[in-house]
């Protein structure tokens, strides 16, 4: 019996979710356009939502992306995750955020804090720089894990 061999192909596949027309050529200068566009995607989410903001060389978005949902007080996330979007969609950059729906207070967890490390240490490794980590509220409150110190 002669068996020629099996060649599979993989095509990856990239999912874009489009940028509303209200931050189609949007570029991230501070924390606060970061919270603005983040807090517009997921801020009155029932769940925590952890967001991926895809951007360019010049830090205009090029896309989003929701790695995970979690539940009320709790997101897992795994680098991969992030870090696969961003590699799809050819990011330079990227800031991550994601919600408190619980609370009004966006101070960050122990976790978040850790998930942030080890996000920009992956980020390091693969050349793809993690600007920032944003919790938003539905408050309007916000806080930058960066302008804290743990970036």
């Amino acid at each position: 019996m002669d068996l020629e061999p099996i060649f599979e192909v993989v095509r990856i596949k990239q999912e874009i979710r489009e940028v509303s027309e209200r931050f189609a050529n949007y570029q991230i200068k501070s924390p606060e356009d970061a919270q603005t566009l983040a807090a517009s995607y997921i801020a009155d989410e029932d769940r925590e939502v952890f967001l991926v903001i895809m951007l360019n060389t010049k830090n205009m978005v090029i896309g989003l992306h929701r790695a995970h949902v979690g539940s009320l007080n709790a997101s897992i996330v795994h680098p991969r995750d992030v870090m696969k979007c961003a590699i799809l969609n050819n990011a330079a950059s990227i800031i991550v955020s994601h919600n408190h729906p619980s609370a009004f207070d966006p101070t960050p967890s122990r976790e978040d804090i850790e998930v942030t490390k080890r996000l920009s240490e992956v980020g390091k490794i693969l050349g793809i720089d993690v600007l920032d980590h944003v919790i938003v509220t539905q408050s309007g409150k916000h806080v930058s894990l960066k302008e804290k110190g743990y970036l």
